[in-house]
């Protein structure tokens, strides 16, 4: 995967505040991060019988599947205007 370089214009598109822009995309790449960790234990728990510890899974290298990083999936989403978020100042 190569790095790419973001227009802080583009960023602009979306809110004037920097750090606005850097705290919405951290927890959206959190919430991601949180999901694919869920998914992959429902996967896991469905793939493991009770009752039976002394068996030992090996993983296939070539059962191994890139996917994108949280941050860029936060950032990607940032960028295109996918995301909504509430500023609590505002609404005060």
């Amino acid at each position: 995967m190569a790095l790419e370089s973001i227009s802080i214009r583009k960023m602009e598109n979306q809110t004037q505040d920097f750090y606005e822009a850097v705290v919405v995309m951290s927890k959206r790449a959190k919430q991601v991060l949180n999901n694919r960790i869920a998914e992959q234990m429902m996967v896991s728990n469905e793939e493991v019988e009770m009752g039976v510890y002394d068996q030992i899974f090996d993983k296939n290298p070539e059962d191994y599947e890139e996917i994108e990083k949280a941050t860029t999936v936060a950032v990607k989403e940032f960028i295109n205007g996918e995301l909504v978020w509430k500023n609590s100042e505002e609404e005060a």
